[in-house]
């Protein structure tokens, strides 16, 4: 099975299989682009490149800097890439198939980035609510022991 973009044919992948590497393809466009724009690892680069952003008079130099610090704005770049290493078309073989996959796996990489996020969001308030509670319980032991 080859991806590459040959005349003006159909590919002969089934739309199933290409369903497939679809939503394989764009686990690793939603893992790196969330690294870079979100993770501690590239906090100090994100910093800069949002002052560089931020500090500049130009508006390409703005949209470029701005472009590493925005989630769905890096993972249209990750996903072209995605698409040179594995030659991924979908529908047709040729540069319709290209565009038509690049923006899939753009639009899928974001809806895991998205479930990603509220996960995160979740787990992070449940840890604060028992955090909560347990400072509850803490000062209700304190406040018996204290009083028996």
């Amino acid at each position: 099975m080859v991806f590459g973009a040959v005349g003006n044919r159909v590919l002969h992948v089934s739309i199933g299989h290409q369903v497939v590497l679809l939503f394989l393809f764009a686990i690793p466009v939603a893992c790196v682009s969330w690294t870079v724009t979100h993770e501690d690892i590239f906090r100090e680069l994100r910093e800069w490149l949002t002052a560089r952003s931020n500090a500049s008079r130009n508006i390409l130099s703005r949209k470029f800097f701005y472009l590493f610090t925005c989630e769905y704005c890096f993972s249209h770049y990750i996903a072209i890439g995605m698409l040179f290493l594995t030659r991924f078309t979908m529908v047709f073989e040729d540069w319709r198939g290209y565009l038509i996959a690049g923006f899939s796996i753009v639009w899928i990489a974001n809806l895991y980035m998205s479930l990603f996020g509220r996960l995160r969001l979740a787990i992070t308030s449940e840890r604060q609510d028992i955090e909560v509670v347990e400072k509850m319980v803490k000062r209700d032991e304190d406040d018996v022991g204290a009083k028996g």
